[in-house]
């Protein structure tokens, strides 16, 4: 390889403090696109499709305002969407990797600088997301994701085979997938959403993007970072709609060769079928790669530092109003600790503000939309109506302006309730008190009461227990924290991923995501070939 992608850095976090530059850009670009009305196409080929078919991107916090107005894709559009991917594909996988690399370092540097502010705007007023959590998410993870593939890439190119004996030559190919491939991305990180269709694209593959109902306004201006980076035409195709209308289509498609998806796991179950029914209709095995749920816990042993874990515990289940994956939903806490922790968790709960994110005192913000407030509610409700639980903080829910849910913790004393087993997705945790004589017994329960297998984590002071909870919950999570919040995987530190009903962990962030997108090619030149047929062992 002629070039060298540079090691990458973790892009620095912008705090916002009062009275800074920063703070003040932000909030300048929250005003602009506040005051502003897009009207947001698909983007198929290149071109800028308007359908007709309508809808619109609101506030959560405010769901009388609309930001937008989007173009929801039919048929007629998707498959012109997978024509275009399927056009692309010969030109942009013969692209050298050099210019390849060099269109998603450049988004980078755009998203870095002149970007930044608007797309974190853009992710604060679609998405309620508060400053702090803009930043980490749809500025510094999603520049992250573009610099650290890069570079993940140029490493799988350069590994090639150890030997070529004397008169020969062997090497490796690395070829993008003979297709398109579909990615569905959610609504709650605008960094996925960006890094889905990216990954496979940096490695040679186009691809149809459907964006999430409900985060379509960030997806937008995504692609016109992309389209400024230079981008071609084709690559990525931009196609907003109904999942269930686009997913007929593409899923279909005899072309379709990967599914890149993050999202709920009875969607992915139902995607993983249907390619398999369909298995006789596609040209070959598509690559099938999802990050869906989560039933995240904290685990507490009596030795934990109870301050720390305070902390952990809000932050882990309420930051982002407990709508990411990786949120901290079921806490396991011995009696010894437990009354301490409460006093302290409940302390700090106290001084939680709630609102909107144009509002920067306010932590806590709104859910992505009604159904999601209602599903919610649903839990909480139907823990204060039972026996086996009672809402000890919060459980209040008012959705007349925006779709505020308090940040609520249950109590219970059925280790396999229901809220200790289903995932939630919003700003709730369920704590279960254990004997501290039943530590390991209780690891095993918490190793088997959930489906999932995304994230947790250990609180504690003792070796010996860390050890033995290290090991009990070996496949709990497929992101294992000690001592601290079971969030915030960072690109390059902590590959992202779980195993169980929570994915096929492949690791976004990491070269093994990358992998899946490419089909090697073994290559044997002989620059002296063999002139007679027979072998020594012949000769008489």
């Amino acid at each position: 390889m002629f070039f060298s992608v540079p090691a990458p850095q973790n892009e620095p976090v912008f705090t916002y403090q009062p009275g800074s530059t920063q703070r003040q850009q932000l909030q300048d670009a929250l005003q602009e696109l506040y005051g502003k009305h897009f009207e947001i196409p698909a983007i198929i080929g290149g071109e800028e499709v308007f359908t007709g078919s309508t809808d619109h991107c609101i506030c959560p916090h405010d769901h009388q305002h609309k930001l937008a107005t989007y173009h929801k894709t039919e048929e007629k559009e998707i498959l012109r969407a997978i024509d275009a991917a399927v056009k692309a594909r010969k030109d942009w996988e013969e692209m050298p990797f050099y210019h390849r690399s060099a269109i998603f370092l450049k988004a980078a540097e755009l998203l870095s600088t002149k970007y930044r502010f608007l797309l974190n705007a853009a992710t604060m007023l679609g998405q309620s997301k508060n400053a702090h959590q803009a930043e980490i998410d749809s500025a510094c993870e999603l520049i992250d994701f573009w610099r650290f593939n890069a570079y993940f890439a140029q490493k799988i190119y350069e590994q090639q085979p150890l030997i070529s004996p004397k008169g020969e030559w062997n090497f490796t190919e690395y070829r993008a997938l003979e297709g398109f491939i579909f990615a569905l991305t959610p609504f709650n990180f605008t960094a996925i959403a960006g890094n889905l269709p990216t990954a496979p694209a940096l490695m040679g593959n186009t691809v149809v993007w459907k964006p999430s109902g409900t985060a379509v306004y960030s997806g937008y201006f995504i692609m016109k970072i992309l389209r400024e980076a230079g981008l071609p035409d084709g690559v990525i195709n931009f196609i907003p709609g109904s999942g269930a209308t686009i997913g007929q289509h593409v899923m279909h498609s005899p072309h379709l060769a990967g599914i890149h998806f993050t999202g709920s796991t009875a969607v992915f179950n139902h995607i993983w079928k249907t390619t398999a029914n369909n298995i006789h209709l596609y040209k070959s095995y598509p690559r099938i790669v999802g990050e869906t749920g989560g039933k995240d816990f904290i685990f507490a042993h009596s030795s934990a530092d109870v301050q720390a874990l305070a902390v952990a515990s809000l932050r882990g289940a309420f930051e982002y109003q407990g709508q990411k994956c990786s949120a901290a939903s079921r806490l396991y806490i011995p009696q010894s600790i437990y009354d301490e922790w409460f006093s302290r968790i409940s302390e700090m709960l106290d001084k939680l503000k709630m609102g909107d994110v144009r509002d920067f005192s306010n932590m806590i913000n709104a859910v992505i939309d009604k159904k999601s407030f209602d599903n919610i509610k649903g839990y909480i409700d139907f823990a204060k109506e039972s026996t086996e639980a009672e809402v000890i903080r919060g459980g209040n829910c008012d959705d007349s302006v925006g779709y505020f849910v308090e940040p609520t913790i249950i109590k219970t004393v059925n280790p396999r309730f229901k809220t200790m087993q289903e995932e939630i997705f919003g700003p709730v945790l369920t704590v279960y008190v254990y004997k501290d004589e039943d530590y390991e017994s209780c690891l095993e329960l918490c190793d088997t009461t959930s489906a999932y297998g995304l994230t947790g984590s250990i609180f504690s002071q003792d070796r010996k227990a860390i050890c033995m909870a290290y090991n009990v919950l070996r496949h709990s999570a497929g992101n294992f924290y000690i001592n601290d919040k079971p969030t915030g995987a960072v690109v390059g530190q902590q590959p992202f991923g779980g195993g169980r009903s929570s994915g096929t962990n492949d690791k976004a962030g990491s070269a093994l995501n990358l992998q899946r997108w490419i089909s090697a090619r073994s290559i044997k030149e002989t620059f002296v070939p063999a002139m007679d047929f027979d072998y020594p062992f012949m000769k008489q």
